[in-house]
C-alpha cells in the first residue's frame, strides 16, 4: 500500500488477499471480499474512523444504500441509520485523485432530498466536507458529526 496516496484519517488494519494480481479487502460489514479499488479503500477508511471516532455503531451502517430519484436507481455510498430507523447520516465517498467539486456536493444533495438526512459527508480520503442538514440549509461543520443513541 506504500504506493498508493496517503489517506487523512487514521490507519487502519485489514485483511486483504491477492487473486491474478488484484487486491481484495475484506469488508466485514458486508461479510465478504471486495476488490479494492481507490473508492472502496476511502470508503473503508470512513467507515473505520465513523465506528472509532464518531461513536457510530457497526450495525447502523449500510453500504450501497439503494436511492430510487426521479425514477431512476442510485446508491449512496454510505447510510448511517439513527436511532428512529431513519438516515441519520450520508456519506459519499470518491477516489483519492477525484476532487470533492461542486458536482459531488450536488450529488449528494440530490440522494439526501430522498434520504433527509441530518447529516453530509463528502470525503476523497484527503479532503471532507461535512454539513448539517436543518430542515431549511445547510451548514457547514468543523468536524465529522458524533452519533447520539
Amino acid at each position: 500500500m506504500n504506493n498508493k496516496p496517503q489517506i487523512n484519517l487514521p490507519a487502519i488494519e485489514f485483511k486483504s488477499k491477492v487473486v491474478n494480481d488484484q487486491t481484495f479487502i475484506w469488508d466485514a460489514l458486508r461479510g465478504k471480499y471486495l476488490l479494492l479499488t481507490p473508492e472502496e479503500r476511502v470508503r473503508q477508511h470512513v467507515i473505520a474512523f465513523l465506528i472509532s471516532h464518531c461513536g457510530v455503531v457497526a450495525q447502523s451502517i449500510a453500504q450501497e444504500y439503494p436511492i430510487e430519484l426521479n425514477g431512476t436507481a442510485q446508491r449512496a455510498d454510505i447510510v448511517v441509520i439513527g436511532n428512529n430507523l431513519r438516515p441519520y447520516i450520508l456519506v459519499e465517498c470518491k477516489a483519492p485523485e477525484i476532487d470533492i467539486t461542486q458536482e459531488v456536493w450536488a450529488q449528494a444533495v440530490r440522494y439526501n432530498s430522498v434520504l433527509n438526512a441530518r447529516y453530509i459527508i463528502l470525503s476523497n480520503g484527503h479532503k471532507h466536507i461535512c454539513a448539517e442538514w436543518d430542515g431549511k440549509s445547510y451548514k457547514a461543520m468543523q468536524s465529522f458529526p458524533t452519533m447520539q443513541y
